[in-house]
């Protein structure tokens, strides 16, 4: 059985407090995008886990799809399978690959094994895996609070708009990320600024990480520049970094000479 875990950007980003817990409260827009990872599980009488693709130097048992399997093992008494995940979402860019590639596979073991787990149960399972991870159980844009995993859905009008998304050589760590911020609660709200026109949220719709990530990692920025100066009428980093993606009315040219050297994917949104 085959899935098709995808990416996620954030649209605004803003870190309002420090947790007891050691986290942050944070709230965002988790849009999904059309970028994706390749899922599949075969029986199997002894377990594996292979990998291809983007190359990401991890142990296999720490990788998040192994972690969401041994979870359900342990819980259902699951039989050994055979897991290949296929890596086409940039690690460390901000784009939830791995929080993706976690829930999609819970929900893939809830299909194959017919657990019969409800969306609220496979919530509970994935924000054991990450705090991102709940999101893509559902997938659909939502503003998120708490660690993330507190999603309302909202609808924001981005059909047709054409998606630039680039990704430097360059590894931005969450726990980096969050090393450079200060919380703070803003005078509005992100859901009163996503309610304006696209066209005012270059002025309004701010990703509070950019600050500190452009002061390590002045490349970043330069892509953000790049896009804006190319046509764009929004331009951010998403998440923790390091990807950027702009929003255009119509396709640009030369994107491939423009960003030359990064990771580039295009689409146009639904």
């Amino acid at each position: 059985m085959i899935v098709f875990p995808n990416a996620k950007i954030n649209i605004g980003l803003n870190v309002l407090s420090k947790r007891p817990d050691g986290f942050h409260n944070i709230e965002s827009l988790f849009y999904p995008i059309q970028l994706c990872d390749v899922l599949e599980i075969v029986e199997a009488s002894d377990f594996a886990f292979t990998q291809s693709g983007i190359f990401f130097d991890a142990c296999s048992e720490d990788n998040l799809v192994v972690k969401a399997f041994r979870m359900l093992q342990t819980r259902f008494s699951l039989p050994n399978i055979h897991i290949h995940l296929h890596k086409k979402i940039p690690v460390g860019a901000g784009l939830g690959g791995g929080s993706s590639d976690a829930a999609y596979m819970l929900c893939l073991l809830n299909d194959f094994f017919k657990l019969e787990l409800s969306a609220s149960q496979l919530h509970t399972h994935a924000l054991e895996l990450g705090s991102d991870c709940p999101f893509f159980v559902d997938n659909i844009p939502a503003i998120a609070h708490g660690r993330g995993e507190i999603l309302t859905p909202f609808h924001v009008n981005l059909a047709r708009w054409f998606l630039v998304l680039v990704k430097p050589d360059i590894f931005v760590s969450t726990a980096e990320a969050y090393a450079g911020i200060t919380p703070v609660i803003p005078s509005e709200t992100l859901l009163s600024m996503l309610e304006q026109p696209v066209r005012d949220w270059k002025q309004n719709v701010h990703n509070q990480f950019e600050q500190h990530v452009f002061q390590r990692y002045h490349e970043i920025e330069v892509l953000k520049t790049k896009m804006y100066s190319n046509g764009a009428v929004y331009a951010s980093m998403s998440g923790s970094g390091s990807s950027v993606f702009g929003l255009f009315q119509s396709k640009p040219g030369n994107i491939e000479d423009v960003f030359r050297g990064s990771f580039i994917h295009t689409e146009v949104l639904k």
